[in-house]
């Protein structure tokens, strides 16, 4: 098993020597996971940087000390993967940003589009991005990724297609879509925005939208899948067409 990583303050990355660990992650280092003196431990801002070393001590429910050996930093990903999601209906928004966050994205923007179901409004859409970004985190960590993927608020149309406007690469997944993602010319640095529609598929208005920003329409494979996972399987062969899973 490799080393739990547990989050510090992105204004205080982990450094050589002696590092405190506390809070809510030092609780879960010492009375969720129960990690002890001597044991590996890997910390890290989430923005790329990682210390390395052992448990030094332990005090009380949520304090422990690390001995830092090492830090390495890791570089910014080329080519940048942003996939943009629909909102899903229930709890596979939470399931689309955990897969995507172990499979190796950057960032996920969540996008209301015309034909969601659900609605982020008031009070529910701050706790519904409280949710994607927590598992986020979580899913970060788990995956034993240095440099977590953003989440910021939800894009409207017009902003996600301003986004698309600056990519290197832009495509939504549409299952009428004659040329296959598998076979589209990928750059080789740059930022690639992938748009992923809901469950009654991206509406025309959208898809005038978001081809006239430059996106082409393009699909995965001879199936259909959920909005909720269509963004993993899509980012997977990204990954492995563009190097970055070499």
């Amino acid at each position: 098993m490799t080393a739990p990583v547990f989050l510090t303050d992105p204004e205080r990355p982990p450094a050589p020597g002696r590092f405190v660990l506390d809070g809510p992650e030092g609780r879960h280092a010492v009375s969720v996971r129960r990690l002890r003196a001597g044991e590996e431990i890997v910390l890290t801002d989430g923005r790329g940087t990682g210390g390395y070393g052992t448990v030094a001590a332990v005090e009380g429910k949520d304090r422990l000390e690390a001995e830092i050996t090492e830090v390495r930093h890791e570089p910014e990903p080329s080519p940048r993967i942003t996939v943009v999601q629909a909102l899903p209906k229930g709890d596979r928004g939470e399931l689309a940003v955990e897969t995507m966050t172990e499979t190796g994205v950057d960032a996920v923007v969540p996008w209301p589009a015309s034909r969601c179901i659900t609605q982020w409004k008031g009070e529910r859409g701050v706790k519904a991005l409280g949710k994607w970004r927590a598992t986020a985190r979580e899913a970060g960590k788990q995956a034993r990724r240095l440099r977590l993927p953003e989440v910021p608020g939800p894009m409207s149309t017009r902003e996600v297609a301003g986004l698309l406007a600056d990519a290197a690469f832009a495509a939504v997944l549409h299952e009428e879509a004659a040329e296959p993602l598998a076979t589209a010319v990928l750059p080789e640095s740059g930022g690639i925005v992938l748009v992923v529609g809901p469950e009654g598929g991206v509406s025309p208005d959208e898809l005038a939208a978001f081809t006239a920003a430059g996106a082409k329409p393009y699909r995965l494979g001879p199936t259909v899948l959920r909005t909720s996972t269509a963004g993993t399987a899509a980012a997977a062969l990204l990954l492995g067409r563009t190097g970055r899973w070499s």
